[in-house]
């Protein structure tokens, strides 16, 4: 009896102190951005200020927009503008929202044999990659990452399909094929605050950089309540109001590995 007496005790409080798990939010988030170490320093923040608890899913973008489509989650920061503006034209997501942005570098092993810290133009990189068949790492993922190695590819006028064996696919996030170039001493594409934060550098360096075409855009994007009603779409605007505020502002722009910074805030205010 006086178990029962205190379980309807809990249960009024609950009631009378409108405690609900409606608080937990699903994030599909890039591995990428997951991999920078940011998010360890965000959900603190997030969860003090506005009381939500978000469970992270961490993939790539593909499929974070597959979930997202599946109604799986309730929200994604994604980075690959095409394939964005695409899900909110299919009434997939309610609208897109741009947060903060890095950018892409190529990395390789320092001797360099393709010489590619030469080049001057990203291009030129790949091409330097591709006239030598020096080993290159390949996401193969359909991550955000992926999907702007194959738009430089194409840019550069290359078809990876038709690559030799110097080319791998490998099918993994960016810490996992990180950790392949570095043991094979091999080029690759990633963004500039995976590489920061990744401890296994090995023989591995940046070798070109700082071309336009290498910007990289993170957005968010809740889920449409209208294709998926059971979202949490009004916890996804609380999340979304977090992220474009000058505290998230601050944070991001504060956040570097070495002195260097890995992000830069660029959310505008509606």
């Amino acid at each position: 009896m006086n178990r029962l007496i205190k379980l309807f005790s809990i249960i009024a409080f609950l009631l009378c102190t409108n405690v609900s798990v409606a608080d937990s939010i699903k994030l599909a988030v890039t591995t990428s951005f997951n991999n920078s170490g940011l998010s360890d320093v965000l959900l603190p923040k997030i969860k003090s200020d506005t009381g939500l608890k978000i469970k992270l899913l961490v993939v790539g973008t593909g499929q974070a927009l597959r979930l997202g489509a599946a109604g799986d989650v309730d929200a994604i920061l994604v980075h690959s503008k095409r394939a964005e503006q695409k899900f909110v034209a299919d009434g997939y997501g309610s609208h897109r929202r741009e947060i903060m942005y890095n950018d892409f570098v190529i990395l390789g092993p320092r001797f360099d044999p393709a010489n590619v810290r030469h080049a001057e133009s990203i291009q030129e990189a790949l091409s330097f990659i591709n006239n030598a068949s020096a080993p290159f790492i390949s996401r193969g993922d359909d991550s955000g990452t992926h999907k702007m190695e194959v738009k430089l590819w194409d840019l550069s006028n290359f078809n990876p399909e038709e690559f030799g064996d110097w080319y791998k696919s490998v099918g993994a996030g960016m810490g996992a094929s990180l950790n392949i170039s570095a043991s094979m001493g091999a080029y690759t594409l990633s963004d500039r605050a995976s590489w920061l934060n990744f401890k296994n550098k090995s023989e591995l360096a940046i070798l070109f950089a700082d071309d336009k075409l290498l910007f990289n855009q993170y957005s968010f994007i809740p889920i449409n309540p209208t294709r998926h009603k059971h979202v949490e779409y009004k916890l996804a605007e609380k999340l979304e109001n977090w992220l474009t505020s000058d505290t998230a502002k601050s944070l991001i722009n504060g956040y570097e590995i070495d002195g260097q910074s890995l992000f830069k805030f660029n959310a505008k205010q509606k």
